[in-house]
């Protein structure tokens, strides 16, 4: 006997039973199964209803994968990406014409019919049986979209979409149970809008909206009565009715869907057939997807940003979680990306390095005090053809970028600087800095064991007139190799690494610098944004904080938008004031009358250190202002070019310096984006000047003071900061697969010689 509810009548489980037989039947005409005898159908129908009692009571609405839209500082877009193109809109922002075509054409007595539209079952099955065959369905709206929710659910995940659209009764019956319940909560309206933003439009096409400008490049709420009658015919088979590749189908398809509104009394008949007499007028947009269509050259940081969104926790515990939220979108990003920072590093780029040169460039601009990435571009354009490329060579091998990273020469020296004035040691301090010497030994580590020399490695200086007694600000200002062996060998290894676990310095491995005398002098491989986020550690006064790329983010659910939280940068004392001041006093010797002369700006106070690694295959200028700071790499992504007579954007150089190339890219690239904001002052200190010179044949005064210095005739000159072994290069540079160098360092060391020409007249050339 069945079950009563206590108000009397059957329940709603029981009454969706008691019309079941007809459910089934709507079913399987859909289902395209033949029912030849009533018998089998009973019996199908009896075998279904417990299973229509346990199908869970509510369906969750799926939330729709929408694109996302990245945006700079300032709000301007930078890229949208998605993994489906939709646009979720209100049933206000929909064309009226649009509601009546769809509803015309899938489902005319939507208005008059519940969950499952009675006589439309009996008219298909009618209209099948007929034909002999299965040529007209039944399913209502509703149904219809419950079924793409379920498409929904299952993703890009090819098993659980063909579960969702497998053609058997067992699936109709949920469907049918499911649509019972949306109708009631829902209400028709909402139903309508509900299925007008999830279906599938093609040409990548998902929900109206992005129909609508797909198409014709326009919002689904101006769309007119022959454009709506279109995008409505389109639904039953988006790749056979398709209007971009097949115009006649589609448009046959469209008067169809024109008369059918007609016969309903949505629109006269007049007005169908004017409209009919029309041709498509297709205004098509091309779908702009991805990191690859970002504006002012910002695809690879577009891409990091992508990449810390999957990395970081705070978007989700694990991989998939993360993913997950991505791929279903509907985010907006504000990024700490300043456009007017941004413009001005591509346009230096492009002023001084070409795209088909045989060498790349990058360029990272950090903001002290706050760690945001306020530019990122580089000279090779994002994208997968000739003299383009997909590694962003800015960042390291988690974030999207080299393996290794890229030596740094002797942009590393203001480290062992900081180090060493942390121990205790002055900015006076004195070491004779031969030309050439063995490199000393042994040298304390962090550990037990010190690290000995014991293979006989030399070191040099860039040209044989470079000899000392020197104190630290001119051997900075010089670059003299053998005077920062003897600094790091006076306050051993482990200040250094102490040093730069501080600043964050890690390999481009993402692993941590080795116990090795060669880091002195920028043997490792370091990125792009390490050394700016570094360098943005002395202009703040001592304190690092972790580079950021994510202002904020808000996710639309439904018809709401919430916020979600976003990584915050850590900031925490790497150094003391002084220690920061001094360093800063001593890079501002780099610029004034050292190897950076031609990178100083003219406008503000500005500071910074060159780097030339072995054989010439980088070349860095990482500097700063107060309130900016700046990497800039120039070399072969597969170290396997020496920068030894290169054309570099159409300039002829013999010998490439970090002073030379890299340095004029960083000027010009800070020069556009600090314009028009204030120029602010270092916190600088003295340090007392001997007044003399011990480097080159020149006239005698101290180069720090603006004395010329004759650097001479390279003898030799082989170099990661100038590391050498009677001549003999013993270090090893594998190209591989761009852009992943491999580099074999006997005990740390890189080695090898370049034969150079005539360095650099005056303020102590351009060595770096």
């Amino acid at each position: 006997m069945p079950k009563k509810r206590s108000g009397g009548g059957l329940s709603p489980t029981q009454q969706a039973a008691k019309f079941l037989g007809v459910s089934v039947l709507a079913g399987a005409v859909m289902a395209g199964i033949a029912m030849p005898a009533a018998g089998a159908l009973g019996l199908a129908a009896k075998g279904s209803v417990q299973g229509f009692d346990d199908i869970p009571d509510s369906l969750k609405s799926p939330q729709l994968s929408q694109r996302t839209t990245i945006l700079d500082s300032k709000g301007n877009q930078i890229a949208s990406v998605y993994s489906r193109d939709r646009t979720v809109v209100e049933l206000k922002d929909i064309s009226p014409y649009m509601q009546k075509a769809i509803v015309a054409i899938e489902d005319s007595r939507f208005y008059q019919h519940g969950a499952i539209d009675l006589k439309g079952v009996l008219r298909a099955v009618n209209k099948n049986a007929q034909s002999g065959g299965v040529s007209q369905g039944a399913s209502t709206l509703t149904q219809q979209l419950v079924k793409n929710y379920f498409v929904e659910e299952a993703g890009d995940d090819p098993t659980k979409v063909a579960q969702a659209t497998q053609q058997t009764l067992g699936r109709k019956i949920r469907e049918l149970k499911y649509a019972i319940q949306i109708e009631e909560k829902l209400g028709k309206k909402k139903i309508l809008e509900n299925y007008l933003n999830i279906t599938f439009f093609g040409e990548q096409a998902y929900g109206v909206e992005a129909a609508s400008q797909r198409y014709f490049s326009q919002p689904a709420r101006s769309l007119n009565l022959q454009q709506s009658a279109l995008l409505a015919g389109i639904v039953q088979s988006p790749t056979r009715y398709d209007p971009v590749n097949d115009e006649a189908e589609a448009k046959k398809r469209r008067n169809t869907v024109l008369q059918r509104m007609a016969e309903v009394g949505d629109i006269s008949q007049a007005d169908a057939d004017k409209a009919k007499a029309t041709a498509l007028g297709l205004k098509v947009s091309q779908p702009k997807n991805g990191c690859i269509t970002a504006v002012k050259g910002a695809s690879f940081f577009c891409k990091y940003v992508e990449n810390v969104f999957l990395s970081d926790p705070v978007f989700g515990r694990t991989k998939e979680a993360r993913a997950k939220v991505w791929n279903q979108g509907g985010l907006t990003i504000r990024t700490t990306l300043d456009p007017q920072s941004q413009a001005s590093v591509q346009s230096s780029l492009k002023d001084h390095i070409y795209k088909s040169d045989k060498v790349a460039a990058a360029s990272t601009l950090v903001e002290p005090g706050s760690g945001k990435i306020l530019a990122m571009g580089q000279s090779k354009p994002y994208g997968y053809g000739k003299n383009e490329t997909e590694y962003n060579y800015s960042v390291n091998a988690d974030m999207g970028g080299s393996n290794f990273g890229f030596p740094t020469g002797s942009t590393f020296k203001p480290f062992v600087a900081a180090a060493a004035l942390e121990q205790g040691k002055s900015a006076t301090q004195e070491y004779s800095s031969p030309y050439q010497m063995d490199y000393p030994s042994p040298v304390q580590t962090c550990g037990s064991t010190p690290w000995k020399n014991d293979q006989s490695y030399t070191v040099e200086n860039e040209s044989n007139s470079e000899h000392g007694p020197y104190r630290m600000k001119e051997a900075m200002a010089k670059s003299v190799n053998t005077y920062f062996v003897q600094l790091i060998s006076d306050i051993g290894l482990c200040p250094v690494v102490n040093m730069t676990d501080k600043l964050h310095v890690v390999q481009g491995n993402g692993t941590k610098l080795p116990e090795s005398p060669s880091i002195a002098l920028g043997a490792v491989g370091l990125s792009p944004l390490t050394m700016a986020s570094a360098y943005a550690t002395f202009a703040d006064r001592g304190m690092y904080c972790s580079p950021i790329a994510i202002e904020s983010i808000t996710q639309k659910v439904g018809d709401k938008q919430k916020s979600l939280q976003v990584p915050k940068s850590t900031c925490s004392r790497a150094m003391s004031e002084t220690t920061a001041d001094t360093v800063n006093t001593l890079l501002r010797g780099v610029i004034d009358s050292g190897t950076g002369t031609q990178a100083g700006l003219t406008d503000r106070e500005s500071a910074g250190k060159t780097g030339t690694t072995d054989e010439r295959k980088n070349a860095w200028f990482v500097g700063y202002t107060p309130n900016l700071a700046g990497a800039v790499w120039v070399g072969s992504p597969k170290q396997n070019v020496k920068m030894v007579d290169i054309s570099i954007g159409g300039v002829f150089n013999p010998l490439v310096y970090g002073g030379q190339v890299p340095g004029p890219i960083w000027k010009d690239a800070m020069t556009g984006a600090l314009e028009g904001k204030s120029a602010q002052t270092f916190h600088l200190v003295d340090i007392p000047d001997p007044g003399k010179s011990k480097g080159g044949s020149g006239d005698g005064k101290n180069s720090d003071n603006g004395g010329n210095t004759n650097a001479g005739t390279d003898t030799g000159g082989g170099f990661i900061g100038g590391l050498t072994t009677n001549g003999t290069t013993t270090g090893t540079t594998n190209g591989g697969t761009d852009p992943t160098p491999t580099f074999s360092l006997p005990d740390g060391f890189i080695q090898g010689t370049t034969n150079g020409g005539n360095r650099g007249n005056g303020n102590g050339g351009n060595r770096g």
